[in-house]
C-alpha cells in the first residue's frame, strides 16, 4: 500500500501461540477469549508480520520475525507454524533477501529479531541480510546482552551478537530520525526501550506499533501484556497514543494480529474498534 512517497508492504513470518493470560495480563479470561479464543493449553494464536518499507530509493525493513533457527522443543512449546515464512513473503512482494539495505529492529525478543540471523550448513552463524546495515537501540542492546530473571527467557543471543561481531550494527538512541520520514520513538513499557516507528509523508502518518499494541484485541488502554516489564509506562504512552491516533488518523500496523496486518482505530460513543485496510 502507498502512504505518500512510501511504499509499505506488510510481510509474514508464520505464527507463533503464546499464553492467553500473559497477553492480556490483569484482563480476565472470559473477557479476552472473546477477543482471541485459545488453545487446549491456554495459548492463543499469533502473526509475526514485518513490515517492508521502500524510501529514497532504499528496503527497510522493520523488525524480521522469529527466523529459522529454533529447535523442535521451542516449537512445540510455542506451536510455531512457519508453513509461510518471511523469504516467501519477501519473494511474494518481489524482493530478494541480498536488496534489504536496512533491518530496524523495535525491540530484540526472538518473535522480533529472530529472524535478523541465520545459521549455516556447517552452524555458522551469520547475519540473514547480507548487505543490510541493523540498528538497534543503544538501550535495548545493553539490557539484552545483559538480561535479568525476568526477560532472559525473551532474549536469545544467538540472534543478535553475531549481527556486532559481524560489523554491520548500528546503535540509535531514543527518538531519532532513521530516514527522512521515518522515526523511531521509545514507548518504553514492554522493554525499557521498546520502540514504535512513525512513517509520515504527504501529511499522512502510519505507525508500526510493535508489542504496544501488538493486536487489534490491545487497542483498548487497559489490555496490557502480562510480558511488559513497566506496564504502567506502558499505560502511560499508550494512553496519550491512541487518542492521538483516533484524532490524526493514523494508520496502524499490528504486528502479531492474526488477521489484521493494518487499520484504523475508530471511535464511537467510546467504544474503540479496528477498521481494517489489510
Amino acid at each position: 500500500m502507498r502512504l505518500g512517497e512510501f511504499e509499505l508492504t506488510p510481510l509474514l513470518d508464520g505464527y507463533i501461540r503464546l499464553d492467553g493470560g500473559a497477553m492480556f495480563g490483569v484482563v480476565p479470561k472470559p473477557l479476552w477469549e472473546k477477543r482471541a479464543p485459545a488453545d487446549d493449553r491456554n495459548r492463543i494464536t499469533l502473526a509475526m508480520r514485518p513490515l517492508l518499507v521502500a524510501a529514497e530509493g532504499r528496503l527497510l525493513i522493520i523488525d524480521a520475525g522469529l527466523g529459522d533457527k529454533t529447535d523442535a522443543k521451542f516449537n512445540d512449546l510455542y506451536g510455531v507454524d512457519r508453513a509461510e515464512h518471511l523469504d516467501g513473503s519477501l519473494a511474494h512482494a518481489g524482493v530478494t533477501v541480498p536488496q534489504i539495505d536496512l533491518v530496524l529492529a523495535t525491540h530484540l525478543h526472538f518473535d522480533h529479531a529472530g529472524g535478523c540471523t541465520s545459521r549455516t550448513a556447517d552452524g555458522t552463524l551469520r547475519p540473514r541480510f547480507p548487505n543490510a546495515r541493523y540498528l538497534v537501540n543503544g538501550g535495548e542492546w545493553e539490557d539484552a546482552t545483559h538480561p535479568h530473571e525476568r526477560n532472559r527467557a525473551s532474549y536469545l543471543v544467538e540472534n543478535f551478537v553475531p549481527l556486532v561481531d559481524a560489523g554491520v550494527v548500528d546503535f540509535t538512541r531514543d527518538d531519532q530520525q532513521i530516514l527522512s520520514g521515518i522515526r523511531v520513538a521509545r514507548s518504553g513499557g514492554h522493554t525499557r526501550c521498546h520502540q514504535i516507528v512513525y512513517l509520515e509523508s504527504h501529511g499522512r502518518t502510519a505507525v508500526f506499533t510493535a508489542d504496544l499494541i501488538p493486536t487489534t484485541a490491545h487497542v483498548d488502554e487497559p489490555w496490557i501484556m502480562g510480558y511488559d516489564l513497566y506496564p504502567m509506562e506502558t499505560l502511560a504512552f499508550k494512553r496519550a497514543f491512541v487518542r492521538e491516533a483516533i484524532d490524526r488518523e493514523y494508520l496502524i500496523f499490528f504486528e502479531h494480529d492474526p488477521q489484521v496486518a493494518a487499520g484504523y482505530i475508530r471511535e464511537t460513543n467510546g467504544r474503540k474498534r479496528v477498521e481494517a485496510i489489510a
